[in-house]
């Protein structure tokens, strides 16, 4: 079995589809999470709050500067997340497939390297 990611991406265009039928993607959401649970894949899953009330701490110069949100150039945002113990990135698809989301959102898929596979220092 390996982890994968599905990171629910949205616009502001689809964050405020979402938020005007909030109640019905919330159920759905909790019968997603139901499957998952009874399927026994979820290990985790979590939304965020809003972008404004979020900070950025950019590395870009000598010295880290921290900026409050929204941050006006980014183009979508992370919004949440379900952690999936699957078989294969093709089962996590599936899975991702399933995701309730409002139109104009994206599920981005990363697979979670075991400890084994992190490059341990003088490798």
């Amino acid at each position: 079995m390996s982890k994968y990611l599905l990171i629910m991406r949205g616009t502001d265009e689809s964050n405020a589809a979402m938020m005007a039928d909030i109640e019905e993607l919330m159920a759905r959401t909790r019968r997603f999470i139901e499957e998952t649970v009874k399927a026994g894949v979820l290990l985790a899953a979590e939304g965020l709050d809003d972008p404004g009330q979020g900070v950025v701490v950019d590395f870009s110069g000598e010295t880290p500067v921290v900026t409050d949100g929204p941050y006006g150039e980014t183009k979508e945002l992370f919004g949440g997340f379900f952690l999936l113990d699957v078989a294969s990135k093709e089962e996590a698809v599936e899975w991702a497939k399933r995701v309730p989301a409002a139109p104009g959102s994206k599920i981005e898929i990363r697979r979670v390297p075991g400890s084994d596979e992190v490059p341990q220092a003088g490798e």
